[in-house]
């Protein structure tokens, strides 16, 4: 069976943290009306000593089925785990990040990786593919993004998420 649907991967870049969450706000809302369906998103900074950190709110983790391990898992496929300040990104890279993996060219992973250290902050946002053009249509305040359609399907995403919460 063909796949109808795909996986859309954002990440934008800011110049602080403020703006990015912002920018979070907007996508929460975005999913609040309805014009996107299940989605994860996270705002990422590095500290000083360049770790790297992958911060949440309570609410955001659950806009469906993802809950959570879709947004640290693209992450964990951009970053070593030694730069990771959280170990609990590392783990929703297995399943998840596998399936997100084979969707991306390693030309795309280096597009992400380099995108997410030129600025203070990003927005990492991984969703089905109408979260595309509601994002585009939201015009998010990122100095710089790049979006792609990754070739996995979400139900692929749906299916890894909740093996690896069987696993937990």
């Amino acid at each position: 069976m063909p796949k109808t649907e795909s996986v859309f991967v954002y990440i934008g870049t800011y110049p602080d943290e403020e703006t990015a969450r912002s920018d979070y706000q907007i996508v929460k809302e975005l999913h609040s009306a309805g014009a996107v369906g299940n989605y994860d998103a996270a705002v990422v900074t590095k500290d000083t000593h360049g770790k790297v950190h992958v911060n949440k709110d309570e609410t955001a983790t659950r806009h469906g089925a993802w809950g959570g391990a879709a947004a640290g898992a693209v992450v964990g496929l951009l970053f070593p785990p030694a730069m990771l300040a959280s170990a609990a990104v590392g783990a929703a890279v297995g399943g998840v990040g596998g399936h997100l993996w084979r969707g991306m060219s390693r030309a795309d992973v280096k597009e992400f990786g380099e995108l997410i250290d030129t600025g203070e902050a990003a927005l990492v946002i991984v969703g089905e593919d109408k979260l595309e053009q509601a994002v585009t249509k939201a015009a998010l305040k990122a100095d710089r993004h790049v979006a792609k359609q990754l070739d996995v399907s979400p139900e692929e995403v749906d299916d890894a998420v909740r093996a690896a919460a069987a696993q937990v």
